[in-house]
């Protein structure tokens, strides 16, 4: 009998590190055991990757579209030497893209290098609140550009209609798959792909009302190359190979317990992590704001966190978020891609020097937080566990000195999120 490692049936790339642990969950939630990678893995981790899922996280979300396209294709080809059978782009459920892209451009790309001429694009997850209703994409009641995203400090999100964004980026005709058709089943979903193809539409938007919607879509595209959107498409995903006999039944969830000092680190200016900061200040717990401007001018920011953390004698919170106005107000200082890049770099040192402190378990609140952290951690690849909040599980680093990580896009989670998944991680498995 052959010792080799099974190849993985679906490959991912992911446009930021928040999203694909977004993505990850919703597999595992599959029955699909999945890892996370941190850019492409390297050689010495070949041999942790026994899963039926990788997902490559990039941070390709707001870098230069060349860029961006550069390195998702050096994952795809990484991907398809591993044997993946196909190929799943994701992005943020909002849509998330600056002026110059980088959704269209990427999509176009892989299309071409898998010699395909036809995938879709929805990033609804009707579970925290993102549906799609012909073409416009919904934040709960609010359409996109009304939800709070168009005061996102990277990537204002300003026009709704999702069929206008991503035809903005590329050079490929975009066009819709409509509502009605979803709503009559998987034959009605490939028959209007087919009429889509006919007309010379290349990438087509998916309204998507409800989970049921994205199972539907998942299944009729079981035979598709690369499907594009984000992490609530791949629902769908795990029970086509399971038709086909390809997954092992096996608890996809189970994590070792990680024991150690635990920390809050956050980044992210929305909506949602406003909220769950305010929570925690509210309990009384202790926090500590990182002033982006205290930054600029040189001061020991970094050594007075740590020095607090270690002061504190309880779980602490280290945060950078702040409303839109008090961005904007330091952007126009600073620069937008200075402060931002002054925060990350500060929340990356001062995790890392709460490790050397004995802290293994991190709770972060952002996607370019998240990457920051990780980087600065050292953390190259990721298992992933049990779910916490609705696109955040829990997760467990490779290695001998494993720690334990809860990695939040900004937009996710309730306002009771940081407890919640303190307390996850510090039980292990759930």
């Amino acid at each position: 009998m052959s010792t080799s490692t099974p190849r993985p049936l679906l490959g991912c790339i992911a446009d930021d590190f928040t999203g694909a642990t977004d993505l990850a969950n919703m597999l595992v939630r599959g029955g699909m055991r999945t890892v996370q990678s941190i850019g492409i893995p390297s050689a010495e981790s070949l041999a942790e990757l026994d899963a039926d899922a990788i997902v490559i996280a990039l941070k390709s979300r707001t870098t230069p579209a060349a860029e961006a396209v550069e390195e998702s294709l050096a994952a795809l080809q990484w991907l398809r030497d591993r044997g993946c059978e196909q190929i799943f782009f994701k992005y943020c459920s909002t849509f998330d893209s600056t002026a110059k892209g980088n959704i269209g451009q990427v999509s176009e790309a892989l299309l071409q290098a898998l010699n395909s001429d036809f995938t879709l694009a929805c990033p609804a997850f009707p579970e925290n609140g993102r549906t799609i209703f012909r073409g416009h994409l919904f934040v709960q009641d609010q359409l996109l550009n009304e939800c709070g995203m168009q005061n996102h400090p990277l990537t204002p999100m300003t026009d709704a209609n999702l069929v206008r964004v991503l035809q903005s980026q590329t050079r490929k005709k975009v066009g819709l798959l409509r509502y009605d058709s979803v709503a009559k089943g998987v034959n009605s979903v490939r028959a209007r792909i087919a009429e889509l193809r006919a007309d010379g539409v290349t990438m087509a938007i998916a309204d998507a009302l409800s989970d049921a919607d994205l199972y539907t879509l998942g299944e009729a595209c079981a035979d598709l190359p690369l499907l594009t959107g984000g992490s609530g498409l791949a629902l769908g995903l795990p029970g086509n190979f399971r038709k086909a006999g390809k997954l092992r039944d096996v608890d996809a969830a189970q994590l070792e317990q990680v024991n150690g000092g635990e920390v809050v680190l956050a980044g992210s200016a929305s909506v949602a992590t406003n909220g769950q900061v305010a929570a925690w200040l509210d309990a009384g717990r202790p926090a500590l704001r990182i002033d982006p401007l205290a930054l600029a001018d040189g001061k020991p920011v970094v050594e007075d966190a740590l020095a607090f953390a270690r002061d504190a004698g309880q779980t602490v919170l280290i945060y950078a978020t702040s409303s839109p106005e008090e961005v904007k107000a330091v952007q126009q200082k600073l620069g937008v891609e200075r402060a931002g890049a002054m925060v990350e770099d500060a929340l990356g040192k001062i995790a890392r020097g709460l490790l050397d402190a004995g802290v293994k378990r991190f709770v972060v609140a952002g996607g370019e937080t998240s990457g920051a952290v990780v980087q600065a951690l050292g953390v190259s690849l990721l298992k992933i566990g049990a779910q916490i909040d609705p696109g955040v599980p829990a997760t467990i680093s490779s290695g001998d000195q494993p720690l334990a990580l809860a990695l939040k896009s900004g937009n996710f989670g309730g306002r009771d999120f940081f407890d919640k998944a303190l307390k996850q991680l510090a039980g292990g498995a759930q």
